[in-house]
């Protein structure tokens, strides 16, 4: 594989499990020193830094709560000192939050809001700095859903967080671009992770399947993928996007 991230590092937030431990390898693949954010499982983040070593790449794990802007601020900085500077962010860690509307908690829409949409501005907001001195280099990859152009019945409080994110990238694409800083994002739909497998039973598998045009569901892998090509040379002319990883499941 071209090893095109030589030199480059990458903060990856919620990297320890999922589509996240994948962007992680993906990146650590091409070359990057990957910083592997997580927030509460040690022993898998530390997995994740052993595969990308494993594999050749470089890797650090580094704990902090994303929802917590003044934590993430005293991260980031603290990534930048320590490995001279960051070139890629992204922004992926997410949590599912299932709530009918007439039924939904303060807290339900709290807890949606304040990890998908407000820990994505943290980071982003936290890293600028960082990112307008690599130039060129500078990357922003956040993680929207299906969900967010589609709508997801019982979801209403994720689905509004994570179409926020869309917003945002569009936004940030416009601010950052007359300093040299890509802004995208990548939708995935269906992903067999830990997290969906949990709230998809196995009767309702079968049919999703059959609704997928390519007839599969996705694999943290395929998204990974998508993320590196954003994050690489070959992707420095796009920006503003939303690159929709779902086959086909939303055209």
């Amino acid at each position: 594989m071209p090893r095109n991230l030589e030199g480059r590092i990458a903060l990856v937030t919620g990297a320890s499990r999922g589509i996240g431990r994948a962007v992680a390898l993906a990146l650590g693949a091409q070359g990057a020193k990957v910083v592997v954010n997580y927030v509460s499982n040690e022993a898998a983040a530390a997995e994740v830094v052993a595969a990308v070593v494993a594999a050749g790449g470089k890797a650090v794990a580094k704990r902090f709560d994303i929802a917590d802007g003044a934590a993430v601020d005293a991260a980031v900085k603290e990534v930048a000192a320590a490995e001279g500077g960051l070139h890629i962010l992204v922004n992926n860690a997410g949590i599912a939050v299932n709530a009918l509307t007439l039924g939904a908690k303060d807290a339900d829409w709290r807890r949606a809001i304040d990890v998908n949409l407000t820990g994505t501005f943290n980071c982003t907001r936290a890293a600028l700095r960082s990112l307008m001195k690599a130039k060129e280099a500078g990357r922003i990859i956040n993680l929207t859903s299906i969900t967010a152009e589609a709508g997801s019945a019982g979801q209403g409080p994720y689905v509004a967080a994570k179409a926020g994110v869309i917003g945002l990238t569009k936004t940030w694409a416009r601010e950052y671009a007359s300093r040299g800083i890509t802004v995208n994002a990548v939708s995935p739909g269906y992903i067999d992770t830990d997290m969906t497998a949990a709230e998809l039973p196995e009767e309702r598998r079968g049919d999703l399947i059959k609704s997928i045009p390519l007839g599969r569901v996705g694999r943290p892998e395929d998204v990974a993928a998508a993320v590196a090509y954003l994050a690489g040379p070959a992707a420095a002319y796009v920006t503003g996007q939303v690159l929709r990883v779902n086959g086909g499941l939303l055209m």
